[in-house]
């Protein structure tokens, strides 16, 4: 088991070396600079701004200089938005709100959507699958903007002259500011682990050990809960992982409209503005969350299968 935890990080470390690489090449190669703006500065500001920040120097030079000092800890300074503000301040302050949100909206969507699955997969072919089928589709289709568009057209005053929940978030007014952007940030990853669920336990109810709980007359809901959807869950949990990393740092989209002050929100206004240490500090961060769910998750497929043997899969 430690050679396998050794060979994880190893390929950790050396996958983040390769996105920070990746992400600050791309990001030096795109024309434009963060000192313009309606009223650019003088080429002399722009030089002296530059020399400060070490932006002056060669692209590889630039990126030899800020491997080196993530490496003890300095991510750097906001060069806009927050001017001289530590890009590690900044995440853990708006990280918070962000994950505040996006954990509200993956429990609702995980412990709303298996149970769709499931029953789906248990009536399969009957109006019930089929109505679940299309809301699901539907779901997945519809990008979440549109999701949250229409949730404030139809609940935020747009077609009504009373207004259920605030168009703007806000945290003072309790649990009606996370109702909308929740729905709208949980909505996809519900149809999708609906989806999953029931494509996983059709598969479950068709092997033999279901069809010997059924001869032993075993009850319906103990058969489902207890014996198909364990293994049913695998899918899901391989679902779950990456996308608990993406909601849990914010819907970038969801909290733009909503004007959540979320990590995810400050990510599009530090591209928008072309906040260098903001986008490559909050890219690093996303990248080794979503690698620490990846182990997460393998650690959960032991849990959901014992016969599995993490070990040998490492070597």
């Amino acid at each position: 088991m430690g050679k396998y935890f050794a060979k994880r990080f190893g390929m950790a470390l050396l996958t983040i070396l390769l996105v920070a690489c990746l992400t600050f090449l791309l990001m030096n190669a795109v024309p434009g600079s963060p000192w313009l703006s309606e009223k650019s500065p003088s080429e002399a500001t722009i030089a002296a701004l530059n020399a400060k920040y070490g932006m002056d120097k060669p692209v590889y030079v630039q990126l030899y200089m800020y491997l080196k000092n993530i490496l003890h800890g300095d991510f750097g300074v906001s060069l806009k938005m927050q001017k001289n503000r530590e890009v590690l301040s900044i995440i853990k302050e708006m990280f918070p709100v962000s994950a505040k949100v996006g954990a509200i909206a993956l429990a609702w969507a995980v412990l709303i959507g298996v149970p769709l699955g499931c029953l789906a997969a248990f009536k399969r072919g009957k109006m019930t699958d089929s109505i679940l089928r299309v809301i699901c589709t539907l779901g997945i289709s519809m990008p979440s903007f549109v999701v949250a568009s229409i949730l404030l057209v139809v609940f935020a005053g747009g077609l009504s002259s009373f207004k259920l929940f605030p168009t703007i978030f806000d945290a003072s007014q309790g649990w009606r500011a996370y109702v909308l952007p929740c729905f709208a940030l949980g909505f996809y990853p519900m149809c999708y682990t609906a989806r999953q669920t029931r494509s996983a336990m059709l598969d479950s109810l068709n092997q033999e050990y279901i069809k010997t709980a059924k001869a032993k007359g075993l009850k319906n809901d103990r058969i489902i809960f207890k014996h198909a959807l364990r293994n049913a869950l695998i899918p899901v949990i391989t679902y779950l992982g990456p996308q608990v990393a993406f909601t849990l740092c914010g819907g970038f989209v969801v909290e733009s409209v909503f004007s959540i002050p979320g990590l995810g929100r400050y990510f599009v206004q530090s591209i928008q503005n072309r906040d260098y240490p903001v986008i490559m500090g909050t890219t690093i961060f996303l990248a080794s969350f979503i690698i620490l769910m990846n182990l997460v998750v393998d650690l959960l497929y032991k849990v959901a299968d014992p016969r599995i043997n993490l070990t040998k899969g490492g070597e």
